[in-house]
């Protein structure tokens, strides 16, 4: 075993998609790899995403093709790796007179179909809106459409799953465990970190930093670092709401606004409608942050330029924003800036690197990692080859990354689950379920029971294995049964985890 006091080979800064990704890239490449994240895992951007695995649609009309390539290729492949928690999406896209004109929108189906080399997923196709079921929901005037495919995530969960795999392979992984500095010295990095909860501080050398700090990317690589950049992050905040359910059916809509940028309105949690995203310049902190009135009453708007159900700020039941840290390419429009990635590397002309991750988005985050490391790959000459491309993320591993049928056995064998709650362990969890379940035989055996089907065994596994510590972390990055949970249910989990902790 190696001696605790032996430098690391590379310490990320960051728990995020980014920074959960390049750790288990490396840990499964044979580094010594500490990830600390000052909050929760995903607790900011990577949890505020449109949870979208697509290539870009609109990214075309940017001819940012290099980039809708990859992320349709990489679009296949996590859906193979990890189909518990991704899976297909219908996208039904509405010609809307005086926009976009129908020929351009066939031409960028027709680009985004051939872009993907291998592609499993159906391809687009022209639809007459009134006569089919998927035009019902929409305003009469809307007459003709597309529709196409791309797959939807559980975001914060792709998050939890590269840090479990990354721990599997030997890396360290601490959460709420701050940076508060490092710098070059005497042949490594030696950086003093900050346990949030207790206070306590201590020091660790490195042979490599990752910076994957988001949207606090710049602070860290000029303050926490030291080191001095070119490169630039804008911030750009995107706000989502959620409704109760608009429409039946499994279809998403993407729908044109007159300022020509695109908003989703997405079936979520299979009785609501997830409906975003904003793109507003941001330049105070980055987090947390909060949707405004104006951003609501903007994709309220948006909606009912379409639909025929009319909504208001009123039907909100739940919203949520985050700062995405786009690389600053001068763009004049924020819906413009690049979505690409940009990995700055800085050695001081020496051997000891610090990386900084600049912009990306969450479909391309293991190809990112992937370069990351080969940016790396000069400083630790004995680096094993990459390997993530086939290597499922915990719980995925079901044979023809069939999901029905890994649920339907589930089922056959835990008879006494609910078919709603068997349903949801199962998407979350995938084949990981069985270590919830760990032999019960009836409801009692999960012990203390939550709203949204939430039992204790399920918050203990969470605890021991996913880093879960508050309330929060359960209901609203594990899970979404925030969406089903009353105050009642909040506190009396609050205080259960309390006694959790205290009895460890």
């Amino acid at each position: 075993m190696r001696d605790p006091a032996e430098a690391h080979d590379l310490l990320v800064i960051g728990g995020g998609i980014n920074g959960t990704g390049i750790a288990r890239d490396a840990a499964g490449r044979g580094l010594r790899v500490l990830l600390c994240e000052r909050g929760d895992l995903a607790e900011f951007t990577s949890s505020s995403s449109t949870k979208l695995i697509h290539g870009g649609l609109r990214y075309l009309e940017y001819y940012e093709f290099r980039l809708v390539r990859e992320a349709l290729a990489e679009r296949e492949r996590l859906l193979r790796l990890a189909p518990h928690i991704i899976w297909p999406l219908r996208f039904v896209l509405p010609h809307d007179e005086g926009l976009r004109p129908a020929w351009m929108l066939r031409i960028g189906l027709f680009l985004y179909d051939h872009l993907a080399r291998l592609r499993t997923l159906p391809g687009s196709e022209s639809v007459r809106l009134r006569t089919s079921p998927v035009g019902a929901p929409l305003q009469e005037r809307l007459t003709r459409g597309f529709v196409y495919s791309d797959c939807w995530v559980e975001d914060s969960r792709l998050v939890v799953l590269n840090a479990m795999d990354a721990r599997a392979r030997g890396a360290e992984i601490r959460t709420r465990t701050a940076v508060e500095a490092a710098r070059r010295t005497d042949g490594l990095w030696s950086a003093s970190l900050r346990d949030m909860a207790s206070g306590r501080t201590e020091s660790v050398r490195a042979r490599a930093v990752v910076n994957a700090a988001g949207p606090w990317v710049s602070e860290t690589l000029g303050g926490t670092l030291g080191v001095n950049s070119r490169a630039a992050v804008r911030l750009i905040k995107g706000s989502h709401i959620v409704v109760r359910k608009l429409y039946e059916g499994d279809q998403a809509y993407i729908l044109q606004q007159p300022d020509k940028r695109i908003v989703f309105a997405i079936p979520y949690e299979r009785d609501f409608t997830l409906i975003g995203t904003t793109d507003v310049p941001y330049e105070d902190d980055p987090g947390p942050v909060r949707i405004s009135p104006e951003e609501t009453q903007y994709l309220c708007d948006c909606i009912n330029r379409s639909f025929a159900k009319r909504i208001g700020p009123d039907d909100v039941v739940w919203s949520y924003s985050g700062v995405r840290p786009l690389y600053d390419d001068a763009a004049a429009n924020a819906s413009a800036v690049t979505r690409d990635y940009v990995l700055d590397l800085d050695d001081a002309g020496g051997a000891l690197p610090a990386l900084s991750v600049f912009g990306g988005k969450i479909t391309t985050y293991r190809r990112l990692a992937e370069h990351a490391i080969e940016k790396l790959a000069p400083y630790f000459p004995d680096l094993a080859p990459a390997w993530t491309g086939e290597a499922p993320l915990p719980g995925g591993a079901m044979p023809g990354a069939d999901f029905d049928a890994y649920l339907a056995a589930l089922r056959r064998d835990a008879p006494f689950l609910p078919e709603e709650t068997a349903r949801r362990l199962a998407r979350a969890y995938g084949t990981e379920t069985r270590a919830i379940l760990d032999g019960a035989r009836n409801l009692a055996d999960l012990g203390e029971s939550f709203d949204g089907g939430l039992s204790a065994a399920e918050v203990d596994y969470l605890v021991a294995r996913e880093w879960a510590r508050s309330a929060d972390d359960i209901l609203w990055r594990r899970s979404k049964l925030g969406l089903r949970t009353g105050p009642e249910s909040a506190a009396r989990l609050a205080a259960y985890l309390t006694r959790k902790a205290e009895a460890a």
